[in-house]
């Protein structure tokens, strides 16, 4: 038997009462606690343990004025922020297990916002009817579980019911079996950037650094992979980064698909951890399907990745400007940092033969970053994917890991 739990129930009571009510009965069912959260703007409902007056006066007050003005925008969006404190508040007193969301459009963003909020593998679930869709901005970089409605989320049905009870007893089944520290192996935390084109040297670095008792997060430079590591780095969850696949930097400057913002590549020298980075991916930007490549670019070179990526190749004037974006980085890190530069080729699609080889682009951006960045750099006559260039960057993390910490790094 599973000691009781206490699950927060998050949405509005002023339409979802009865798919809410349903949720905290099956909560309830299992033998744990409900606290139902009610994000209404209008109105006062029966049945909340947090009012949505209590959630307004934490995102600044004033619903009602925003309301009866007709800016039901802004109203809210006040009512997100004081969902979103609301929620750091329970789980800071130590009051919430977990939470479930339920919510149609409006909803949905709105009742999304205080499950980002809480931290990585604390249960999460939202239920809504875009559930389908992109739900990158209801997910942003956490570790939320997503169930379509199905059916609009406008009374029970046969079918809500299901969806409903299975969200219900998935965030019970989460809480039941968190772990209270998923920190609990020893050694330090590495994180690696890794894509399809760089995957056979973040496979090997991955195994070199087990080998010798680090824990290893391996993210996919997908954009949101990129951001959830910077995040993880500001918030001290790791300990040191393997920055293999710096692609994301390609897609900011050129307007691609999968940029991680502006800030990507500084979480790690503020925090001053140790990092090696590599400019692995560098010569390509990402896009959709080929249709979604803008008409100013379809005479560039591009590849067919797959059917819903199309890649576009760097070119020398973009590899300079990269060089000089990668160096100004670097430069502010307050940690060991070095940059690896492997000058047989800096993706899959770049070897000899391959449809982005071109020598002379790279060499652009390795003479560009040399110029501009006057920390730590080496170089290998290696491709990225050879396997001496797995051994070397790992080799130069673990020396800059050593360097701080002596006695974390078996080896």
């Amino acid at each position: 038997m599973h000691p009781s739990r206490t699950i927060a129930i998050i949405g509005t009571l002023d339409t979802k009462a009865e798919e809410l009510g349903f949720l905290k009965c099956v909560v309830e069912a299992r033998g744990h606690r409900a606290v139902m959260v009610d994000l209404s703007v209008r109105g006062d409902h029966g049945g909340a343990d947090i009012t949505r007056q209590e959630v307004a006066a934490r995102g600044g007050g004033g619903v009602d004025e925003l309301i009866a003005a007709g800016d039901r925008g802004a109203a809210l969006d006040r009512m997100s922020s004081g969902a979103v404190a609301l929620m750091r508040d329970l789980l800071d007193q130590g009051r919430i297990d977990g939470a479930v969301a339920i919510g149609g459009g409006s909803g949905s963003a709105v009742a999304s916002a205080p499950l980002r909020a809480l931290p990585f593998g604390f249960p999460k679930v939202l239920v809504s009817t875009k559930g389908a869709g992109d739900v990158s901005a209801f997910v942003g970089t956490r570790d939320i579980a997503v169930l379509f409605s199905v059916t609009d989320v406008m009374g029970l049905n046969p079918i809500l019911r299901r969806v409903l009870r299975n969200a219900a007893n998935a965030v019970c089944g989460m809480a039941e079996g968190a772990a209270d520290d998923v920190r609990q192996a020893d050694g330090p935390v590495v994180a690696i950037t890794a894509f399809g084109v760089t995957t056979p040297a973040a496979e090997r670095c991955r195994r070199l650094l087990l080998d010798v008792g680090c824990q290893v997060m391996v993210f996919h430079a997908s954009g949101t992979g990129g951001r959830a590591m910077e995040e993880l780095i500001a918030a001290g969850e790791i300990d040191a980064v393997l920055d293999l696949t710096t692609t994301e930097l390609a897609d900011e400057l050129c307007a691609g698909a999968l940029s991680a913002g502006p800030t990507r590549l500084e979480a790690a020298g503020r925090r001053g951890i140790p990092q090696v980075v590599v400019p692995g991916a560098l010569d390509m930007v990402n896009f959709g399907p080929i249709g979604t490549v803008p008409p100013v670019l379809r005479d560039r070179r591009l590849h067919r990745h797959n059917a819903g990526t199309t890649l576009m190749r760097t070119t020398r004037d973009e590899n300079i400007e990269l060089g000089r974006i990668v160096a100004a980085k670097l430069a502010g890190a307050t940690g060991p940092t070095e940059l690896v530069l492997p000058l047989g080729g800096i993706s899959e699609y770049g070897r000899t033969g391959g449809p982005f080889h071109d020598p002379e682009a790279d060499r652009a951006f390795f003479e560009a970053v040399s110029a501009a960045y006057d920390g730590p750099i080496v170089r290998s006559s290696d491709h990225i994917n050879d396997q001496p260039f797995a051994d070397l960057v790992v080799a130069r993390l673990l020396a800059l890991m050593a360097s701080i910490r002596p006695a974390a790094v078996a080896g």
